[in-house]
């Protein structure tokens, strides 16, 4: 079970300025929330114990990285037996390009975000990996043509070697 952080409103500030800047070091949120920088480190080492922040990460612009392309897919699986519900949630897991994945309610069983080179890239990786995965029975595609809001981490394997994880 998560740590219940509503009793503590310097945990809420704690997580508020770092969610707007990850690199502060402990004198910095200290001074931001109105701590000395010992109770701030102590509540921060609470706050990733518990498991409350998970880990620290830079929004990287996707474009800049030769990831031009991004897709939202509905997916339906084929039955909703735990084997296939749990092998298709690991390949998900495993798979770089896809960023982010929900099951939700609706007309499809999960949303994806998939980030690719371009459009023939994703055409590839629907054939390659998408279909392949366990249990798809169905894909709907919706190319997104502006990003209005995104912070999810990128898949960057492309850019330090020829072989890619895409």
């Amino acid at each position: 079970m998560k740590k219940e952080i509503s009793s503590d409103p310097f945990a809420a500030k704690i997580l508020k300025e770092l969610q707007i800047d990850g690199r502060l070091t402990v004198q910095d949120l200290a001074s931001r929330i109105g701590l000395s920088a010992t109770p701030t480190w102590n509540r921060l080492r609470e706050l990733e114990r518990a498991g409350v922040i998970h880990h620290y990460t830079a929004v990287v612009d996707r474009a800049s990285v030769g990831l031009g392309s991004c897709v939202l897919a509905e997916v339906n699986l084929s039955r909703h037996v735990d084997n296939v519900v749990e092998e298709f949630e690991e390949a998900v897991r495993e798979c770089a390009a896809i960023i982010e994945c929900q099951s939700t309610t609706g007309s499809a069983d999960y949303l994806i975000k998939v980030v690719t080179a371009d459009i023939a890239e994703y055409d590839s990786f629907l054939h390659n990996v998408i279909f392949k995965l366990p249990g798809v029975r169905e894909i709907r595609s919706s190319v997104v043509l502006r990003e209005i809001k995104s912070q999810s981490p990128l898949p960057l394997d492309h850019l330090g070697s020829p072989s890619t994880n895409r």
